[in-house]
């Protein structure tokens, strides 16, 4: 664990050198929210909906925020697997899955701070109709805090599963684009899931990628009632767990089946 911990800050420091990445990224998602915002405030002129339009912008522009937690991944052991440098990891004296883990979490995490953090001070700051609103209660956003965190380590998981098949498969393109598509629609970043129809919301929201970003959205604009963030964040914490549960089984099973490419 301690080794673990020890990756994990390492990979935060590594991070925040990229800091002309992480502008370009502010730059790229203020653009595409305020689109997305414009975009919903000419479906929503002159007809009510279900949906608040304050509710969706605040949707946007959260989603935007933090776009990177969702579509970002551990390029170097990709490589690794491919040129069969991964052979060098197998020589450490703790669990590959977890050295990894640590290292996708701080690479998500961090990318995701340096770009949310100013463009959710962007968004608040913009005028009614466009900006980003306040949280529904301080509970509220204590809840989707915590939900967001729980979201992390769950798509965490998710991209080591992915590169527990890269292992079997030698090039990660095929099930790292099914992934991204999956996650792209079903978390509510390309359209909030709050605008799906009722009936497939109770099925969409029940997946785990749906437990990313559209559960600590729905719990900061009251979307959900607080008194399901218990329910929330269990389901959560179940489909966290059921998936590293996987991924470590995974990776256990292909490191006796690996074969090594390169010298």
């Amino acid at each position: 664990m301690r080794a673990c911990l020890s990756v994990f800050r390492l990979r935060l420091r590594l991070e925040t050198q990229y800091r002309g990445a992480a502008l370009g990224g502010i730059v790229c998602q203020i653009f595409f929210g305020l689109i997305l915002s414009a975009l919903y405030r000419a479906l929503y002129f002159g007809k009510p909906q279900v949906r608040p339009l304050a509710h969706v912008i605040t949707y946007v522009w959260l989603q935007q925020a933090f776009f990177r937690m969702l579509l970002s991944s551990d390029g170097d052991l990709m490589d690794k697997i491919r040129t069969g440098g991964i052979a060098y990891d197998l020589c450490r004296p703790l669990p590959l899955y977890g050295f990894y883990y640590a290292r996708i979490m701080a690479q998500k995490l961090m990318g995701s701070l340096l770009r949310a953090v100013p463009m959710i001070i962007f968004a608040a700051l913009l005028p009614g109709g466009w900006g980003m609103g306040a949280p529904a209660s301080l509970p509220a956003l204590l809840a989707a805090a915590a939900a967001l965190v729980l979201g992390l380590s769950c798509v965490c998981a998710m991209e080591n599963i992915t590169m527990a098949f890269t292992m079997r498969t030698l090039d990660p393109r095929g099930i790292q684009a099914m992934l991204n598509l999956l996650m792209t629609i079903l978390s509510g970043n390309l359209l909030p899931l709050t605008l799906f129809p009722d009936s497939w919301q109770r099925m969409i929201t029940l997946l785990p990628y749906a437990q990313l970003l559209d559960a600590p959205i729905r719990l900061y604009t009251g979307e959900y009632a607080l008194g399901q963030a218990p329910q929330v964040l269990l389901l959560q914490a179940g489909w966290t767990a059921a998936l590293i549960a996987a991924g470590c089984w995974l990776w256990k099973r292909n490191q006796k089946r690996l074969v090594l490419q390169g010298g």
